[in-house]
């Protein structure tokens, strides 16, 4: 028999009101989490498909297909812009979505350009689409930022990895200097080449080979030489890295991930202002080796002057 039958009715209204609560709290967190959008973390881990930050407005490609030496495909703006829908262009320059990446292939061919036995996947610099006459010089100056990685690339029979050029500021004469000189076509040496080097990032420039010599003498190929070269302390093996070209008159600064610097301020420099200059970006594997090929990523390009 209950001694107090009020007092245990209040106790039993108040233990269902609090299991009333507790159920409807349960049901409303339980339908919260059914109805709750996806955080911003899970919105980033769903994305599949990535684009590489370039534009390929103001470059050419080309590419190891053609026929034979001096006939090596070169694909031009606008219809480069297309380059995931070419069919001829796919296997060398291609998106990796999943990285974000724009990859290029190069295996050695009979297809290569005039002036090498080396096979490319390649852009060249346009600073005027589709017009190869307008370059710019030291003194107007050029800036260009890339963010790389070496995909994959062969070994020789040593074991060793291929040299893969991955930039160039190459150099060009003006018609008026080709018409002085009597040379047959516009090229002029490369002034800068970056190598991936056993996964370390080498810089290459010219020097001339006799200060004294005079204006015109200057625009020959064989006035300049090859220097002793570089190479940047940190090791970037297959890891992504950011690299800065900065050229002014009469210097070129190249920078590796903004904590390595190279400086080239000098005579030579300044002499190399005679030049004409473009800039390079892509695959340009150094062997002839059967079998090797490389692959290279850009993840950034950015070129201003």
């Amino acid at each position: 028999m209950i001694k107090n039958p009020m007092k245990y009715i209040q106790k039993t209204v108040i233990l269902i009101g609090v299991l009333t609560f507790s159920c409807i709290s349960i049901q409303c967190q339980s339908a919260g989490s059914a109805i709750k959008g996806p955080s911003e973390k899970d919105l980033n881990s769903d994305k599949k498909y990535q684009l590489p930050d370039i534009d390929l407005s103001h470059w050419k490609v080309t590419i190891p297909e053609g026929e034979g030496k001096g006939g090596a495909i070169s694909v031009e703006p606008p219809k480069i812009l297309d380059y995931a829908t070419n069919e001829v262009l796919r296997p060398y320059m291609y998106n990796d979505s999943t990285s974000g990446a724009l990859v290029f292939y190069a295996h050695p061919s009979n297809a290569t350009t005039a002036n090498t036995k080396y096979s490319r996947s390649e852009l060249r610099e346009q600073m005027v689409a589709g017009d190869d006459d307008i370059n710019w010089t030291f003194k107007e100056g050029g800036n260009l930022k890339a963010t790389i990685s070496m995909e994959d690339v062969s070994r020789d029979e040593e074991g060793k990895y291929h040299k893969v050029i991955i930039l160039q500021i190459h150099g060009r004469i003006t018609d008026e200097q080709k018409k002085l000189i009597g040379q047959k076509d516009n090229n002029a040496p490369p002034i800068l080449k970056v190598y991936w080097h056993n996964g370390k990032i080498r810089v290459k420039t010219k020097e001339l080979k006799y200060l004294g010599t005079k204006a015109d003498g200057l625009l020959y190929e064989d006035a300049w030489g090859d220097d002793d070269g570089y190479t940047f302390e940190n090791e970037v093996g297959f890891k992504k890295f950011d690299i800065e070209i900065e050229v002014s008159d009469g210097k070129m600064v190249i920078s590796l991930n903004n904590n390595e610097f190279k400086t080239y301020n000098n005579i030579h420099m300044e002499k190399w202002g005679v030049f004409e200059n473009y800039f390079k970006a892509g695959n340009y594997l150094q062997t002839t080796d059967e079998g090797a090929y490389a692959k290279v990523k850009f993840f950034k390009l950015k070129v201003s002057h």
